[in-house]
């Protein structure tokens, strides 16, 4: 018999062997399941020593029906699919991998920016729509001497802003939790969320989800910004409201949005934002490489096994009482 048993709730990988090897070197069973409900993952999980998972909801019923379990990681950055309070409560640690895909996501944000900044995508359209000539799609405006806000200022958000550091812009930050002299350290000014609003022709969105950051780009908030402003969001769809944000690109309230996230995922065909012309859409793929897809495998394992090992955890996102 196995010292441990470590349960994948669920992931969409091709293989697990990576997680397999790791944990097997401290004896530990990996058993993979396809949970999708609360009860699914109880079934699946109930006395396991360490959950990993994906998607599945990881919600206060299921963390109190798990026995002994020692540390929930995700497949993931953001672990808002995890209660972290009755994890706490429970004495059992969360851990993310915040650092798996920082320049894929950074690239993908700045991709996005710059197709919205040059409309890209609607030039290519109109051009198989044998629509030419500069009028189709103005204006365009020189990003030279613009202001890039970035909402939030971890890893990803300071790699966005040192790749676009020589495209002349002016690069602010909103995020309370940031040390003083961080931002300026970086070549940034820390500024107030409204004046981030206010002073940003392009805006670029790297908050994790919380109570406090739900819906924080709102109907208020956009009315604040720009009439060319252009919104990027690659963090997590409800940052935004996006009745809210469809509304202030049909009215021209703001210019145009490159987004990687929305509220529903997956992003289905006949969604409203799809029908715009000044709205870019991606299907939360931005933290894709072959080699981001191996980081992230590896590091959960990793993780896992550090903390069943007895070990403190490399990146956890609580505290727990042990």
């Amino acid at each position: 018999m196995a010292r441990f048993k470590v349960v994948i709730s669920e992931c969409y990988y091709e293989n697990v062997d990576q997680e397999q090897e790791i944990l097997a070197d401290i004896d530990a069973e990996l058993i993979r399941c396809s949970c999708k409900t609360e009860e699914d993952v109880i079934e699946a999980a109930r006395d396991c020593d360490a959950l990993i998972c994906q998607f599945a909801p990881i919600t206060r019923k299921v963390i109190y029906a798990l026995e002994k379990c020692k540390v929930i990681v995700r497949y993931a950055i953001g672990v808002d699919i995890i209660d972290l309070k009755a994890a706490e409560e429970r004495g059992i640690y969360v851990c993310n991998v915040p650092d798996y895909c920082i320049d894929e996501v950074s690239n993908h944000a700045i991709a996005l920016l710059m197709d919205c900044a040059r409309k890209l995508t609607l030039i290519a359209e109109n051009a198989k729509k044998g629509i030419t000539g500069y009028q189709s799609v103005q204006p365009l405006l020189r990003m030279e001497g613009k202001t890039l806000g970035l909402a939030g200022f971890g890893r990803i958000p300071r790699c966005v802003a040192h790749k676009m550091q020589n495209f002349g812009l002016n690069i602010i930050t909103y995020d309370p939790y940031l040390p003083d002299g961080v931002a300026e350290e970086a070549g940034v000014r820390k500024v107030s969320f409204d004046e981030l609003l206010t002073a940003s022709d392009y805006i670029s969105v790297h908050c994790p989800l919380t109570e406090e950051t739900h819906h924080l780009f709102n109907k208020e908030a956009f009315e604040k910004m720009k009439k060319q402003a252009v919104f990027v969001n690659t963090s997590r769809g409800a940052v935004v409201d996006e009745a809210a944000l469809i509304e202030a690109l049909r009215s021209g309230e703001i210019g145009m949005a490159g987004l990687d996230v929305t509220e529903q995922e997956p992003v289905t065909p006949d969604h409203p934002l799809l029908a715009l012309e000044n709205a870019v859409v991606t299907t939360h793929i931005a933290w894709y490489t072959e080699e981001s897809v191996l980081a992230l495998q590896r590091m959960v394992a990793e993780e896992t096994a550090r903390v069943l090992t007895g070990n403190p955890p490399k990146h956890p996102v609580n505290h727990p009482v042990r």
